[in-house]
């Protein structure tokens, strides 16, 4: 490549870093915004949205079978065991 080349690719690069610091200063007023007004809706609604999770859990009471809370015990062993034996072989590497 000659000089030439270099210095349309650099003005090319430059153009687009340019446009896409454009487009992140629009995406972070859009978030900044999004931000505001889903923090003032939840400072008005606040005691509604209390109320609603405390009724939702008084309503909804999920409890497990004694086969679901097996396998779950089984898995968290297993997780529990396979994590110890990793940093077993960790410590001995080091």
């Amino acid at each position: 490549m000659d000089n030439e080349d270099l210095l349309k690719e650099n003005e090319m690069l430059k153009n687009k870093i340019k446009i896409l610091e454009y487009e992140l200063n629009n995406i972070k007023q859009k978030l900044t915004t999004y931000q505001l007004n889903s923090k003032k809706y939840y400072e008005n609604n606040k005691e509604e949205i209390i109320e609603k999770v405390k009724k939702y859990k008084e309503n909804y009471k999920y409890t497990p079978t004694q086969e679901q809370k097996k396998k779950w015990a089984k898995t968290a062993y297993l997780n529990k065991k396979a994590k110890m034996e990793k940093e077993k072989i960790e410590n001995q590497n080091i």
